[in-house]
């Protein structure tokens, strides 16, 4: 877990061993700058399917979406339907998993061919892994979900199985970045750093006790990349 920075020469203190960052990158707006479309068409009939509810085609953007998980998007939008949060708590589990299947099962017949990602993403993850800095994702999205955009960018090899937080896996973003840090061995919270593009992103980090760079959308990597390899140094 820990890696060794150098004293320098003449320098008589010993070495001294520092844990790599572990740095928690969202997907929407960060790594994928493309809107996808796919993802309401399997939000809104899932829905539908689950609580008999017939929002209309703009329900995501009436209510306060930025940031948040699905699982919150979806309270949100059932919340102004009318239902209360115990009905909503009933299924809203089995529902984030159903979402999750239908939005893999529409993205396998479709063309990403018009998907941007994030400038020099590809360089600037394999840079950081070349550091040995801990990559995974915190995102909104269901892991499946999360995990199909990663494979179709050609980056789901930066990002190992079972680490990381989705969205089905809590509603608040700060509580993600708890669920991240536990399954990366209860990384320390000095030394994890959450990436993303919304407001939401940085103030979930900050209500965790962690750091965070919120980037600018269309925003080089590298330049990312640059920041956290310096931080990486520093005890």
């Amino acid at each position: 877990m820990a890696t060794q920075v150098a004293s320098r020469r003449g320098d008589a203190r010993a070495s001294r061993a520092v844990t790599p960052l572990l740095v928690l990158f969202d997907v929407d707006g960060t790594l994928l700058l493309t809107h996808d479309p796919l993802s309401s068409d399997a939000f809104q009939p899932t829905l539908r399917e689950l609580y008999e509810v017939d929002p209309p085609a703009d329900a995501v953007e009436r209510v306060d979406h930025g940031g948040q998980t699905c699982l919150r998007i979806a309270r949100e939008v059932l919340r102004a339907e009318g239902l209360a949060d115990d009905a909503i708590d009933r299924q809203l589990g089995p529902w984030c998993t159903l979402f999750a299947e239908r939005y893999v099962d529409l993205l396998a017949d479709a063309s990403t061919d018009d998907w941007q990602v994030a400038p020099h993403a590809e360089r600037a993850l394999a840079q950081l892994a070349e550091m040995g800095i801990r990559l995974a994702l915190l995102t909104g999205n269901p892991e499946p979900m999360a995990r199909a955009r990663m494979a179709r960018l050609g980056l789901d090899r930066f990002f190992p199985r079972g680490q990381g937080a989705f969205g089905c896996d809590a509603e608040e973003r700060s509580e993600l970045i708890r669920i991240a840090r536990e399954r990366a061995g209860d990384w320390p919270l000095d030394r994890t750093v959450a990436v993303g593009d919304t407001p939401r992103d940085v103030s979930g980090a900050h209500a965790a006790g962690i750091r965070a760079i919120r980037v600018k959308p269309g925003e080089d990597l590298n330049e990312v990349a640059d920041v956290l390899i310096a931080w990486n140094r520093r005890p």
